[in-house]
């Protein structure tokens, strides 16, 4: 299968040169000298008149191929805009950059759509010491309109007002492709990559009601930019590492000590994460145990790295009845994915020379930003801004993304800020080429009107919201009597 963008191309060409010797020989017959008195002259003008009539379908042929094969939705007021902007320039030489005002006419009766230029034409040229009825331009641009396929008829309203009455053929036939093709997007020029980062709730916490919306958003904008052909990369930036885990380990090591020969039974995960912040908060002993352990974690030995998997799979299953649930296929890169890569970038704003001490931490300030991101802590470790500078690195210079969008809720759009101009001062980017956005939206906040958060343990699980939903859909359409239909 060829490209059909230039198996049209080809086509338009091909028709085009048939044209032009169409047209060659109509006017080779025009010829007086070729028109001579002779007993082929009958033979000739037949071959005239066929000629003619091969041109017009050619020319009929080559209308109905401008709207590419894809069959791509025709936008009728930009076509609108081409047949009307010829019939002003041509009303009114002398004007440069004649106002192109069609638009959508709000009262249908008096029209599909609407030109209202005349008057602004009138207004430049009396700028210009020429005194012209807003009337006469509008019976102008009438006179001057080029032959097209769209327009039925016009009328004059009120001071100069052009109504547009489109023809219903070509109504009719919009709406049937329409209806046997579906809504078809024009073809990308090139296809380009887009990475959307989505839904990212916390390992060892189950998805609460407060997750369903960078969910849903992201969702969306992917099945929207792989309809429109781009190549879509769905990732799942979770929550799988820091100190939270030295906790959660500790707590497992004591519940469950053969954990590394039987696989633990953690049926409920938000009971299990609730009992270890609850020790993690009231036993000052256990607390010291939960960042030795995350210390033996970073440090990556067997055991420790053994719990922490056991904790994750369990939160991946009950992520993935969710996104099951929504359909949604997407893959998994959290924090830990980046922890080599962050060492790397951190070396790297050291050698360029951007990072600055402060009280044992390590600082970059980004242009006109009086907020400082945090590379590394005073103790050591990594934040949030360094996950996210190395997540940035990675999609923008091993993904090769063209356009990088971080669903979240607005709560984070001043950190996303700092990350995008710290970013371009690196020269990671150039915004003028690669699109890099925070796509925000507002937060579920529980009773007390606070945000909800996964820290505390007390949220409605989203797997339970969705089964209400379902049921409660069910009843209604039992309610209905649906179900007998």
């Amino acid at each position: 299968m060829g490209d059909p963008v230039n198996e049209y191309t080809a086509r338009l060409q091909q028709q085009e040169r048939e044209i032009r010797s169409l047209s060659a020989e109509i006017e080779s017959l025009k010829n007086p000298q070729n028109l001579s008195p002779s007993p082929h002259l009958d033979q000739l003008r037949e071959e005239n008149a066929k000629l003619k009539y091969r041109i017009n379908i050619l020319k009929r042929s080559l209308q109905e191929e401008r709207i590419p094969c894809s069959k791509a939705m025709t936008n009728i007021n930009q076509q609108l805009q081409e047949i009307f902007g010829e019939a002003i320039r041509a009303s009114c030489p002398e004007l440069d950059n004649p106002p192109q005002a069609v638009t959508p006419n709000q009262q249908a009766k008096f029209g599909d759509y609407q030109c209202n230029s005349a008057m602004g034409m009138a207004q430049m040229l009396k700028a210009k010491g020429v005194k012209v009825n807003p009337k006469e331009i509008a019976e102008k641009i009438i006179q001057n309109l080029p032959d097209n396929e769209l327009v039925q008829k016009t009328e004059i309203a009120g001071p100069g007002f052009i109504n547009i009455h489109l023809k219903r053929p070509f109504v009719s036939k919009l709406l049937s492709n329409l209806l046997i093709n579906g809504v078809q997007p024009m073809p990308l020029a090139s296809r380009k990559k887009v990475v959307v980062d989505f839904s990212s709730p916390n390992i060892a916490k189950e998805m609460h009601v407060g997750h369903l919306r960078s969910t849903i958003i992201g969702e969306s904008m992917c099945r929207l930019f792989e309809f429109l052909g781009y190549d879509v990369l769905r990732l799942n930036h979770v929550g799988d590492w820091g100190t939270q885990f030295g906790m959660l380990i500790a707590h497992l090591q004591d519940k469950f000590p053969n954990y590394l020969t039987v696989s633990p039974p953690i049926g409920d995960l938000q009971a299990f994460y609730k009992e270890s912040k609850k020790r993690f908060d009231e036993d000052e002993s256990f607390k010291k145990r939960g960042y030795q352990c995350v210390v033996r974690l970073q440090s990556k030995e067997p055991e420790f790295i053994k719990a922490w998997n056991l904790i994750c799979d369990v939160s991946r299953r009950e992520f993935q009845k969710v996104y099951d649930c929504l359909d949604i296929q997407i893959i998994e890169r959290g924090e830990s994915y980046y922890q080599e890569l962050m060492t790397k970038v951190v070396k790297e704003l050291e050698e360029k020379g951007v990072v600055e001490m402060d009280e044992g931490r390590k600082i970059v300030f980004a242009p006109g930003q009086s907020i400082p991101l945090t590379i590394v802590k005073s103790d050591g470790g990594y934040t949030y801004d360094t996950s996210d500078l190395a997540a940035l690195h990675q999609r923008l210079f091993e993904e090769k993304a063209d356009m990088i969008i971080y669903v979240t809720d607005s709560g984070q759009s001043t950190h996303f800020q700092l990350v995008f101009a710290a970013a371009q001062m690196f020269g990671w980017y150039n915004p003028q080429v690669t699109r890099v956005e925070h796509a925000g939206f507002g937060v579920v906040l529980g009773e007390d009107k606070k945000k909800f958060k996964t820290r505390s343990g007390d949220t409605v699980r989203l797997m339970d919201l969705l089964d209400e939903g379902l049921k409660r859909s069910m009843d209604k359409l039992k309610d209905k009597e649906r179900d007998k239909v």
